[in-house]
């Protein structure tokens, strides 16, 4: 692979981060043709963990995504589209049985609203047993961090087994964690949400969430401040950093001591899919070179951005394009 940009990342570690998780295909009408009337669709590759290490990945981080695939061309397609970026795919547990996990995106446009309609059941990830994780992978000094989602921990008691393993393995390798909640109501019920991801929102070293996620799951007020919401979400996890996407509004990455929050300058998003993997991609890769929560915030920040320009789902950007977005896109940034 190229190299598209200068790499920071640590020696020391064979990876900068291993992440977990589902990908699909993900077929889409032309246009904004409704699926009942489509002639032709388009195939994309996506999935959350996966997005976020492309975009890590095209952000000059060493990157290892983890994943159980059948072992048909459906699934060597999803994997050669992840490696072709960077992404290290050879830890990836193939098989012979069940199959790849697809999804059918209907754009909309006021005021109709886009679909997703999801066939995933009984897909090869879901079925991921934790005894089939890489121990070895799973050593001191392989990686410095473990990102995982909501996602994997909605799909089935399987899969949240897996990652329960897969994180203990993490701690006791002295890896750091990232979670980000990322909640499907397609998939799980905001009580099941918060129940499956309690523990992981308080164990986090670093938690990612949409304010909406907060509230609903929390059941806090939905008329309360950002400020209140980010209080309630820092109190529950000992002040460590927490990261909360505020919509169009911008976002707030806070701990004990210090909350910033960003406005954004709107765009009209072209891909929006994968505009919250590509947000924490930047502010992970920003959080490796050691910066502070307001210099992450707004690597994150840009990162989306440069992602609502591009179709599909996955972050095809270069470093030097976001790196311009950083500090020139005419955004505030308060001090709380």
């Amino acid at each position: 692979m190229i190299n598209m940009s200068k790499n920071n990342s640590s020696e020391k570690s064979r990876y900068d981060v291993v992440t977990i998780g589902e990908t699909m295909l993900r077929f889409t009408p032309t246009g904004f043709t409704r699926l009942e009337q489509a002639a032709a669709l388009e195939l994309h590759v996506g999935g959350s963990e996966s997005n976020t290490a492309v975009g890590l990945a095209r952000l000059g981080k060493k990157v290892a995504w983890l994943s159980r695939l059948t072992d048909n061309h459906l699934g060597h397609q999803i994997v050669n589209a992840i490696a072709s970026h960077g992404v290290d795919t050879s830890h990836v547990v193939w098989t012979k049985q069940d199959r790849i996990g697809l999804y059918f995106l209907e754009n909309g446009t006021p005021p109709r609203a886009s679909q997703v309609i999801y066939d995933r059941k009984d897909s090869a990830y879901s079925r991921f047993p934790a005894d089939e994780l890489q121990v070895d992978l799973f050593q001191a000094g392989i990686s410095r961090w473990l990102h995982i989602t909501g996602i994997s921990l909605w799909l089935s008691p399987t899969s949240r087994a897996l990652i329960a393993r897969a994180v203990e393995l993490a701690k006791q390798a002295q890896w750091k964690i990232s979670f980000d909640v990322n909640h499907r109501t397609l998939l799980c019920s905001p009580s099941e949400a918060r129940e499956f991801c309690q523990s992981y929102v308080e164990m986090a070293d670093l938690v990612f969430l949409p304010r909406r996620d907060a509230v609903q799951l929390w059941s806090l007020d939905t008329n309360a401040t950002d400020e209140a919401v980010m209080n309630k979400m820092l109190t529950m996890r000992s002040g460590k950093p927490t990261v909360m996407t505020l919509g169009s509004r911008g976002a707030m990455a806070a701990d004990a001591s210090q909350t910033f929050m960003k406005t954004v300058v709107p765009v009209e998003p072209v891909g929006r899919l994968g505009g919250g993997d590509a947000f924490s991609a930047g502010f992970l890769n920003a959080w490796l070179e050691e910066s502070d929560l307001e210099r992450s915030l707004r690597w994150a920040i840009a990162s989306a951005r440069m992602k609502y320009s591009i179709p599909g789902d996955l972050p095809i950007f270069l470093r030097s394009e976001v790196e311009k977005l950083v500090d020139g896109d005419g955004a505030e940034t308060l001090v709380r």
